[in-house]
Formats: structure tokens, sequence, C-alpha cells
């Protein structure tokens, strides 16, 4: 396996797996609360959230991408921001592209999400909520476990998009060997490169495992989950 995948096919697998467990953390909190928001509440703009929230899967990458870096570069308002008061840049940096790859898997995990919790029978909720107990309480208890074959199932589709991503990463993060270079791009530079198809055959393997590896995760993890709370 050493002699098949060289150093610079690991980097590339290493900062992908690394770039996207990083992109679903940090999406999964505000991607939770999200979905929850449009499926349960009825709020001025809800269909225009709902509309942003899903513009990722309609623009192309690479405008995505054009944006963020208008945004959080530089000379960008948040970037700017960022870099004046906190010394951080995120463009042409790997964290830009975890940001990059939570942004174009945002809407596959809102989905899932959004789906399992309007699955959810509401009166339930209102039996727990007429027993004394708080919201919070009552979505922790409640609606938080019988959600949680669409959380898993919503984190491993992000999962397995965020290692995909190409088009939004390379305009907003460029393709740097080491920083930014994940396993899409790295494919990329193969194929400019004469004799590089082989390696790059390699990687496009490991894609597809991958990408396997985490539908069945995805499936294996939330009939676990469907069973426990159907036996609880």
């Amino acid at each position: 396996m050493s002699n098949w995948l060289g150093p610079d096919e690991w980097e590339a697998i290493g900062l992908s797996l690394r770039v996207s467990i990083w992109a679903v953390l940090a999406s999964l909190p505000p991607g939770l609360f999200t979905a929850f928001a449009l499926a349960r509440w009825e709020f001025r703009g809800k269909q225009l959230v709902n509309a942003l929230v899903h513009l990722p899967l309609i623009l192309p990458p690479v405008v995505t991408g054009y944006l963020l870096l208008l945004t959080f570069g530089r000379k960008g308002p948040v970037g700017a921001w960022l870099y004046d008061l906190f010394g951080v840049t995120i463009a042409f940096r790997w964290t830009g592209a975890a940001l990059a790859a939570a942004i174009m898997a945002f809407p596959l995990m809102v989905r899932a999400m959004r789906l399992a919790i309007e699955a959810v029978d509401p009166r339930l909720e209102q039996a727990a909520a007429t027993l004394g107990a708080p919201r919070i309480w009552v979505f922790v208890t409640v609606t938080l476990p019988l959600v949680l074959p669409g959380i898993i199932a919503g984190a491993v589709l992000a999962f397995a998009r965020a290692v995909g991503e190409f088009g939004a990463t390379i305009t907003f993060v460029s393709n740097i060997p080491g920083e930014t270079r994940t396993l899409p791009l790295a494919i990329y530079t193969f194929l400019q490169v004469p004799g590089g198809e082989t390696r790059a055959l390699h990687l496009v393997a490991i894609s597809v495992a991958l990408a396997v590896a985490a539908l069945l995760v995805s499936e294996i993890l939330a009939r676990r989950a469907a069973r426990r709370v159907a036996g609880a």
C-alpha cells in the first residue's frame, strides 16, 4: 500500500479527512438549528432562509468560492475584520478549505435533518410539555433521540460531500500542496502532468472507497439508532 500511494497522495488524503471532519463538526450545530427552525417555526422570511440554505446546491461551485473569497479574503469585510482583530487569515489556508466544504455540504445536512424532524409526531413533544418539562428538555429527551438517524445521515452525507468538494475550494483557497490540496485537487493536479494518470487513478479509487464507506456507515448507524429509538 505504501508503494501504491506516494507521500503526495497520503498528504492529500490526510488533508481531505481533516478538512471534511472539521467541516462537519463546525456545521452540525447550525445545521441542526436551521433544520429545526425550517421544520417547526413559522417566521417572516422563512422561504428566503430556505432558499439561501439550498443556494450552494444550485449555484456553480466556482461562484460560491468567489463569493467566499470576496467575503473572507484579506480585503473582504469579514476577512479584514478577522485579520485586524485576531490576526486570522482564512483564505488560502486549510481552514478556508474546511469553510468551503462546510458551506457546500450544508444543504445536504440540513435537508436530511429537516425531513427527520418533520417525521416526528408533535403530539409526543406536546405530551412531554404538558408534564411541565421545559422546551429545551423536551427537545433533548424527546425530539433529539427520535431524529438521531436523520442527524447521522446528514452528517455522513455532509462528510462525503466535503471529501469530494472541488470548485469552491480551488477558487477560494487555491491549490497549495500540503495546505489546501485536498483529494479532488490532487486528482486534478496529477491529470495536468504527463504520466500522472496512474497516480490520479489511485486517488480516484480512494475517493470511491471513501464515498462507499461513508454511505455504508451512514446506513448502519441510522438503522442502529432507529432500532434503539423503537425499543426505548
